[in-house]
């Protein structure tokens, strides 16, 4: 038997599962909204080309407006300043794009602080007792966020002083980023930065060490409650917009049920 008969086998018969870690996109999902005077993105909007009636008696379809960055999005290397000579989502190899997945959990700490950071004493404390990161995974930061997805104010978790949202500190983002064998790095939040990563140095670390490191951000998961902390495969499959900064994308993971 091919590999990849024994694959199709597996999912036919359950004992891999396909688990949906996307956001289902609406007009109703959060987006991160940036303070002024800086310029914010849109979310989804539909709009009517033909319904089966008079100028489309048989087929319904509609025109899309929608942000890269709306909902469960890839971020390439062109989003940020660090990553502008970098990669554009059309030239992200799709090898990037499929890889093994490791879970790092944070849910505890999160509901105890919403502000929570991952730091490389996290991550190595992480590989200690699991071994190191595989080649071409993806990191998935779980801290139970997604829960709060039906809210926007309660996803955003905004106050006078900004967001409040578990990420990564500066350290940690750095050690993410010189680590060769790591392609992405997930979250459950509205952006891969913590709520508050507009006042750290520097501002925004896992968009500026990350993003310039050709490694690419997840957002918006949700489902990472299912995940195994190891042993689980991620498929990423943003549009593969020319020029594109990012794209909204619909990620999978593959577990294998023991």
């Amino acid at each position: 038997m091919s590999v990849l008969s024994g694959l199709a086998g597996a999912l036919a018969d359950g004992s891999i599962q396909l688990v949906d870690l996307t956001t289902p996109l609406s007009s109703e999902t959060p987006v991160l909204s940036l303070p002024d005077p800086f310029a914010n993105t849109v979310g989804l909007s539909l709009s009517p080309v033909s319904h089966y009636d008079q100028v489309g008696p048989a087929w319904a379809w509609n025109d899309v407006s929608v942000g890269e960055h709306a909902g469960t999005h890839l971020d390439a290397p062109v989003h940020w300043i660090s990553g502008k000579d970098g990669k554009s989502v059309d030239e992200i190899e799709p090898s990037r794009l499929v890889g093994p997945l490791v879970v790092i959990d944070k849910t505890t700490e999160a509901e105890q602080n919403p502000d929570f950071l991952l730091e490389p004493e996290d991550l190595e404390a992480w590989e200690r007792e699991h071994g190191a990161f595989p080649a071409n995974c993806w990191v998935i930061y779980r801290t139970g966020w997604s829960c709060r997805g039906g809210s926007t104010a309660d996803f955003i978790n905004a106050d006078g002083a900004g967001p409040h949202t578990p990420g990564v500190s500066a350290r940690g983002a750095k050690w993410l980023a010189e680590h060769d064998s790591i392609s992405g790095f997930g979250v459950e939040t509205v952006g891969i930065d913590a709520g508050q990563a507009g006042t750290f140095d520097p501002v925004f670390p896992a968009h500026e060490y990350l993003l310039g490191a050709d490694k690419y951000g997840l957002t918006s998961l949700r489902n990472v409650e299912k995940l195994p902390v190891v042993g689980a495969m991620i498929t990423v499959a943003p549009l593969p917009i020319v020029g594109g900064t990012g794209s909204p994308a619909r990620v999978y993971a593959l577990v294998e049920r023991s």
